[in-house]
């Protein structure tokens, strides 16, 4: 006990130095510093094997090979399988006015050809001569370290490598899982669906549904989530209508649990290929809540995208239009920027609220926050509704961070667009999920061909065009990611459906055979 305490004592020391050194997120961009930059999702490994291509989601924080820019920064890029030599140099020819060579002699890449699916830290750990190697390669006085969401295996990290980690302290994890993101809306008096806190066994799950049917007593469905999850791959929907029967206002206690008992074991689950007794057994251990499922004719999935810095001070960094796929919708596909006019800008405002709640407890770095907005029926209104905070980077961190870091623009808060330095609006779309089979078999080198032969390419004259990620995934799983930049949202439509119909050529099949991965919310 004495010596966590010590431990915890230490890594606090280390993240007050952020405070000390570095005030404000743009001077986290700045000359003469050391990025270390650790891609891990220290998340449960269970969840991550459902994802196809999950190893390579390290490649979506190479937008921090853009920090190479500034003349004198470093960047350290650590990666659990060897990241393909043409892929590194696609971002580093993304940097103006920097000499190829100038910035590849600043930037140390280090793979730890380790291919199970344990978090990348926790094998970083494992090997102390790396550990030290890497001490050895900082400037213990200019450097920190970022991932992607913060756990007690990244402090440790930290604690070894004597920087600081830019990211809560672990010990607040819990105000980003499912229970205490609805803690933090009901402090905040922001909407959110009703619903229960943490659950760890079956029995208190069925407790906790009867309740929530007993309130709202034309509940059609409720959402049964893990407390841990990632892109809605822990989340489940139960439908009532074949068991409304047995509704507790309606029926005797002992029936309403069987039948509910029962009907679990046909959840819909958002995990491909998950079963209610894999999902159970996972309770005890990440706990669980449920929701009330909310309906709507026309719905939609926004978020917000905040930053605490150092100082506690929060900005709102963008709003977007997530779209979601799944049985149910409840996976994360991609997203558009900005969100709908008609709502980003209360967005923004609960984006604040929430921020500044999550600064008094100690978070800084980024977080966001998920929403479901329905239209009011015969109305221009919509009522939106907190879902839940992600205490880490998320799937729209990077393609924002492409386009601020590519373009140097400006986000307006006043009307929720980001502007170039020439005033333009920018727009995009992005995803990790295009995803075809006959993708299958395309290396990285043929992808460049590709971007080369069609232009492809982002256009830094423009400001337009497009940003590749999760390159690496495409031979074995037929999957990409990229972010499509356009001045409007149809022009950044047309760019991803021109790269989708390009990549269709290639692969000499017709549109007809290779079905859109997404729909685009109109």
């Amino acid at each position: 006990m004495i010596a966590e305490d010590n431990s915890n004592l230490k890594f606090q020391q280390l993240q007050d130095t952020l405070r000390d050194r570095w005030q404000s997120i743009d001077i986290f961009d700045q000359d003469d510093c050391d990025i270390l930059v650790v891609p891990s999702f220290s998340i449960d490994p269970q969840l991550g094997q459902k994802i196809p291509g999950f190893l390579h989601y390290e490649e979506r924080l190479l937008f921090s090979l853009i920090r190479l820019r500034n003349p004198h920064t470093r960047v350290i890029y650590v990666s659990a399988l060897p990241l393909c030599p043409i892929i590194i140099d696609y971002y580093l020819q993304l940097l103006p006015g920097i000499p190829f060579s100038h910035a590849r002699e600043r930037l140390l890449q280090i793979s730890l050809y380790d291919a199970s699916f344990k978090p990348l830290t926790q094998k970083i750990l494992e090997r102390p001569r790396l550990v030290a190697k890497i001490r050895r390669a900082l400037r213990s006085d200019r450097s920190y370290m970022v991932c992607y969401n913060s756990t007690n295996l990244e402090q440790d990290l930290s604690l070894q490598l004597g920087i600081p980690l830019l990211a809560s302290d672990p010990k607040l994890l819990y105000w980003g899982s499912k229970s205490g993101s609805r803690q933090v809306f009901a402090e905040c008096q922001i909407p959110h669906p009703d619903g229960s806190y943490t659950v760890t066994n079956t029995e208190d799950l069925i407790t906790e549904i009867i309740n929530l049917w007993t309130r709202q007593r034309d509940l059609q469905r409720i959402v049964v989530k893990l407390n841990e999850g990632f892109s809605g791959e822990g989340n489940a929907v139960l439908n009532l209508n074949p068991i409304k029967e047995y509704a507790p206002h309606i029926c005797e206690q002992t029936k309403t649990i069987n039948a509910i008992t029962q009907e679990l074991e046909n959840l819909s689950f958002q995990a491909a290929g998950e079963t209610w007794s894999n999902f159970s057994r996972r309770i005890p251990e990440l706990g669980a809540i449920v929701e009330a499922f909310i309906e709507g004719e026309v719905k939609t999935s926004p978020s917000v995208q905040g930053y605490i810095q150092p100082s506690g001070e929060v900005e709102i960094l963008s709003t977007h239009d997530q779209i979601l796929g799944g049985a149910d919708g409840q996976i994360y596909l991609g997203c558009h920027f900005p969100a709908d006019s008609r709502y980003r800008l209360e967005l923004q405002n609960i984006g604040l609220r929430v921020g500044y709640a999550l600064a008094k407890k100690g978070a800084i770095e980024r977080y966001g926050v998920d929403f479901v907005a329905v239209q009011k029926p015969h109305s221009q209104e919509w009522e939106i509704n907190a879902i839940e905070i992600n205490l880490r980077k998320g799937g729209t961190t990077h393609p924002f961070m492409t386009l601020k870091l590519l373009s140097n623009g400006t986000y307006d808060y006043d009307t929720g667009l980001f502007l170039s330095q020439q005033n333009q609006p920018k727009y995009y779309i992005a995803s990790d999920n295009l995803q075809q089979d006959c993708y299958q078999g395309l290396l990285p080198n043929d992808l460049m061909d590709i971007i080369a032969q069609a232009r492809l390419h982002f256009d830094s004259s423009t400001c337009t065009g497009n940003v590749f990620h999760l390159m690496g995934s495409l031979s074995e799983f037929g999957k990409l990611g990229l972010t499509s930049i356009g001045n409007s949202r149809s022009e950044a439509e047309e760019i991803y459906n021109h790269v989708e119909q390009i990549l269709n050529q290639e692969t000499s099949l017709s549109s007809q055979d290779c079905s859109l991965p997404i729909k685009w919310n109109k």
